[in-house]
């Protein structure tokens, strides 16, 4: 009988060593242009939060928790930084937090874009799709194979691993929410004369951002999570605490650092969880003042998520 050993087996892990070798040998310059941004961001945000002094950051993650989420996430977030000062991890929790917002940033500016463009587009969904599928069924340790041959090792490398498996869940997000509005709304729009850009930013957008953030929020999350493998290739932070308390067998250490970066995920999911509810007609006000810089440059209206256009009277009422 045919055994499972007795088939001849293809060198396809002798392939994907050659292949990545030869990357890493003739695309180097394209892989120092990609590095060179996410250094840029990562190290002027770490030079930030670092030099700021520790009440001064408090103040602030309050203040906006207090203005996107609520009162209760406020006092919740100001209480949980305290609580991580104490612990005597401040310094490795900022540079976490250098390592997830420049994530985000990153993510936010690269996986919009596409979400939007396969939501205008199911060929380019076709393509987009699989390829999110590899990403987010990979193990996350296997990122940091590649990555180590791309780019080295250290913090910048790291952030790069953090960025390659927290935007796959933002693309996911932007173009199920701009696809699930209502195709009434969307045919409403065009019998009134909107411009596919008039119609992605006066209604598919605003009406899809309860779903975008929520995943930001899954993004977010992701980027926690993977803030703390990458310590393994030499990224520093709360995660490399773990390590260092595993390392050494010392449990008291990787307790610390583990319950720092719970405390951490905690803020940061209430945060942009809370983003994600809208919080009556036109959303928070933070929002609506965004919106606002966004469409026309002044002041939105207290009235509803869609502010009516002069010419485009279906935004303001679609029921008319």
């Amino acid at each position: 009988m045919l055994d499972a050993n007795d088939l001849n087996v293809f060198p396809v892990d002798a392939w994907i060593q050659d292949g990545v070798a030869w990357i890493a040998l003739n695309l180097r310059p394209l892989f120092l242009a990609i590095k060179w941004p996410v250094e840029y961001v990562l190290t002027l945000n770490i030079f930030l939060l670092q030099e700021i002094p520790f009440l001064a950051v408090v103040a602030v993650a309050v203040l906006l928790a207090w203005r996107l989420a609520s009162l209760g996430v406020a006092c919740f977030t100001g209480v949980a930084l305290i609580a991580i000062a104490a612990l005597g991890v401040w310094s490795e929790a900022m540079t976490t937090l250098s390592l997830i917002t420049t994530a985000i940033v990153i993510c936010a500016a690269i996986g919009i874009p596409i979400g939007i463009g396969c939501a205008r587009s199911d060929r380019l969904w076709g393509v987009v799709r699989p390829i999110l599928d590899i990403m987010q069924t990979t193990p996350t340790f296997v990122y940091l194979v590649p990555v180590v041959m791309l780019f080295g090792v250290g913090t910048v490398p790291g952030e790069v691993a953090v960025v390659t498996a927290a935007a796959p869940p933002l693309i996911r997000f932007t173009n199920l929410g701009i696809r699930m509005v209502e195709t009434e709304m969307v045919e409403a729009g065009l019998a009134f004369g909107a411009t596919k850009r008039q119609l992605l930013w006066e209604v598919q957008l605003p009406l899809a951002v309860p779903t975008i953030l929520g995943g930001l929020n899954q993004t977010v999350l992701t980027a926690m999570v993977m803030s703390v493998v990458v310590a393994m290739i030499g990224a520093e932070g709360l995660g490399l605490v773990v390590l260092q308390g595993l390392g050494r067998l010392d449990v008291g250490r990787a307790a610390v650092g583990g319950i720092a970066i719970v405390l951490l995920a905690m803020v940061l999911d209430r945060i942009t969880q809370k983003m994600a509810q809208p919080s009556g007609p036109g959303g928070r006000p933070l929002f609506r003042s965004l919106r606002a810089l966004v469409r026309s440059g002044r002041p939105i209206e207290d009235k509803g998520v869609a502010r009516p256009a002069v010419s485009n009277p279906v935004i303001s009422s679609p029921d008319q």
